[in-house]
């Protein structure tokens, strides 16, 4: 009888086990959905990696790791096909009118008025836009006008970057709405676009850094903020293995309340609710490096057409606060690096600044315009990003300088050399032969900028040698010329001196380093605090941040970007004052890459070599210069940051001055006295 009662209670038990692990086992998917039926539109939550919940599933049981566009059912027939004519955007040309406002405009408003005026996109002609853009961040009064070639919507977009910001008193139709962190129900995929709410006070241009820090907080400790409202967050310890999500954790002791706006959030994960109000949080956990956790978001993520946000968000389920924080302590540490990583360069590349975010929204419609050529998902999810990887150039990320790493592969084994005439003088024939005889060289382009005609005879070289006339502009250097064959551009001018070992060790090491600038000359940039500025030094120093163009490798996409990414005004003001147009590349290039160039050896012969004369006789190009204190001031402010980044490093060849017979050496002549 008593083991019959013993068997009862091992029985009961058991069936109390069984139904408990049966009521909370859907539970514990966090934001692994249930399987969709077919054709049924699949949003939030949709992923989760094997690693976080490898303890809970078998592998089999989860979907795979890949990124799906959102698709949430929305009322309404407008979709890109039916509501927006592409034979507007003639031959692939992105233009886009902006309608004036009619009377006082606020600060917003303002500020997009600017980031569209001074871009590549902008047109004053409505009829040579491929979309009309009207902002709804003026007065109420505005928000009630219909614009004159309204056309019931078609090809405009209604841009609300702030939702309290202007009531909707007109009907949308067939416009594109970008507005704010949209509701799911209401928001149309594919056509409309997310943006992030922003704070009043984002920047316009530039932006704020990423705040992650190495080891901030300590890895493996598992802290946690919480979201709370007016823009506060609830600091939780490690202890916090009870703590619902109303703040109140009863088993973490001495938890640090942050003040509304005080700070951003020094946690490894964040806790953000699913009411629309907390989405300015999602902004302020990128920006901390703090990994996202949505907890049931009823709101779309910003960009989700585009971005990949498996890579930086973990999206959970706010009915379940113990199964959450068990889940988040078995996240690994290398899944932990990773999604933060990438919370930085998601902040810093689309929404640090007013002026990204509406680029970024620009750069979407016209994927959708571009249609399968538009750029895959790596361009948009990697380092440096889309802005800055132009379709007009390629769309391919073998002909971009960045993914070559990440692809497994090298730029081609050649170069073209572009030797700028831009003085009097006799042609560059000693510079020439010693350029023609490298291994690597593919040909040779001339740019005679030169107000006398080039002769009408140039030496015979092994590789083909070409001359192209320029417009009298220092800039001329810097345009994407079509007869320049190869990735690599090796820029020079007429009285640049270089030998051919110079030119062939300075290519093996540019080859290494694709996305860099590679040269021989060097400046070094440093902030003034008697004037409250930048300077700049030519000294030979022991850091630099700058190669002189007048001898240096670089690929030829920053031709590209140099032509159609800077504002007018930036290549205007290196026009007009010729030294700084070696800034300005520098410049362009350490925005993108974040990274120095690179120095290699420099022949003594040619340090005393004379520098040489800029066009109408204004002195030394390369001589140090008042001016350029001032134009490194004006780039600065055009780029919203100092981009320029200090390096002590310079790669020199193995055996490079070493004690053993000249005979072994590769590069002998970088020796010479």
């Amino acid at each position: 009888m008593q083991s019959w009662r013993r068997k009862s209670l091992w029985l009961a038990l058991l069936a109390s086990w069984l139904l408990g692990l049966l009521g909370i086992f859907p539970l514990l998917r966090l934001a692994v959905p249930t399987r969709p039926l077919a054709g049924t539109p699949q949003g939030w939550p949709r992923w989760l990696d094997v690693e976080l919940l490898q303890s809970f599933f078998l592998t089999r049981e989860l979907p795979e790791d890949a990124y799906q566009p959102l698709q949430v059912s929305r009322s309404g027939s407008c979709n890109w096909g039916a509501c927006f004519d592409t034979s507007k955007c003639r031959g692939g040309v992105f233009k886009v009118f902006v309608y004036p406002a009619s009377g006082p405009i606020s600060e917003t408003q303002h500020q997009i008025l600017a980031s569209i005026e001074g871009s590549r996109y902008h047109t004053s002609s409505p009829s040579e836009a491929c979309l009309h853009l009207l902002s709804l961040e003026a007065s109420a009064e505005e928000c009630s006008l219909v614009p004159p070639k309204w056309n019931g919507g078609k090809n405009h977009l209604v841009l609300q970057l702030h939702p309290a910001s202007c009531s909707w008193t007109i009907q949308v139709g067939q416009a594109m709405v970008a507005e704010a962190s949209p509701a799911m129900d209401t928001f149309r995929p594919g056509f409309d676009v997310a943006l992030p709410l922003l704070p009043e006070a984002h920047p316009f241009r530039g932006g704020a850094p990423g705040r992650l820090q190495q080891h901030s907080p300590h890895p493996g400790v598992a802290l946690l903020a919480l979201a709370e409202e007016r823009s506060g967050w609830h600091i939780l310890g490690t202890n916090s293995s009870v703590c619902p999500w109303d703040g109140h954790c009863e088993q973490d002791h001495g938890p640090e309340q942050t003040r509304p706006g005080a700070k951003l959030p020094n946690a490894t994960f964040c806790l953000i609710p699913s009411r629309r109000g907390d989405a300015l949080h999602f902004l302020q956990a990128l920006q901390a490096g703090c990994i996202p956790v949505l907890l049931s978001p009823r709101w779309e993520l910003p960009f989700s057409e585009v971005i990949d946000w498996t890579k930086a968000v973990i999206v959970a389920d706010e009915r379940l606060p113990l199964q959450v924080l068990a889940a988040l302590q078995e996240v690994p540490p290398t899944r932990v690096l990773t999604l933060r990583q990438q919370t930085q360069f998601l902040w810093d590349t689309y929404f640090s600044s007013v002026e990204k975010v509406i680029h970024t929204t620009l750069e979407i419609i016209r994927d959708r315009i571009l249609g399968v050529s538009a750029r895959p998902s790596l361009l948009w999810n990697s380092p440096p990003g889309a802005l800055l990887a132009l379709p007009t150039f390629s769309t391919s990320p073998l002909d971009f300088p960045f993914y070559h790493l990440q692809q497994g592969s090298h730029p081609a084994g050649r170069f073209s050399a572009l030797i700028w005439v831009g003085a009097p003088g006799q042609p560059p024939l000693k510079l020439i032969q010693a350029v023609a005889d490298s291994q690597h060289c593919a040909q040779i382009l001339i740019l005679w900028s030169n107000d006398k005609p080039p002769p009408p005879t140039w030496p015979e070289t092994a590789v083909s040698l070409t001359v192209i006339e320029g417009h009298r502009k220092v800039s001329d250097r810097f345009f994407p010329y079509s007869a320049i064959s190869t990735d690599a551009i090796l820029s020079l001018n007429a009285h640049s001196s270089l030998s051919t070992s110079e030119v062939d060790f300075a290519f093996v090491v540019w080859r290494s380093f694709p996305e860099r600038m590679v040269g021989f000359r060097t400046w070094s940039h440093f902030w003034d605090e008697a004037q409250g500025g930048w300077g700049y030094t030519a000294e030979r120093v022991n850091e630099f941040s700058m190669v002189l163009t007048s001898a240096a490798f670089y690929h030829r996409y920053y031709h590209t970007l140099f032509t159609h990414s800077l504002p007018k005004s930036l290549r205007g003001l290196a026009d007009d004052a010729p030294t700084c147009v070696d800034v300005l590349m520098n410049f362009l290039v350490a925005a993108v890459t974040k990274l120095p160039p690179i120095k290699v050896p420099y022949g003594k012969q040619h340090q005393e070599a004379r520098p040489p004369e800029v066009p109408g006789g204004r002195g030394p190009m390369f001589a140090p210069q008042p001016i350029v204190q001032g134009c490194i001031n004006q780039m600065a402010a055009g780029f919203g940051h100092m981009p320029l980044v200090s390096s002590r490093l310079r790669l020199d060849p193995v055996l490079f001055k070493d004690p053993v017979s000249v005979l072994r050496k590769k590069y002998r002549s970088l020796e010479k006295p």
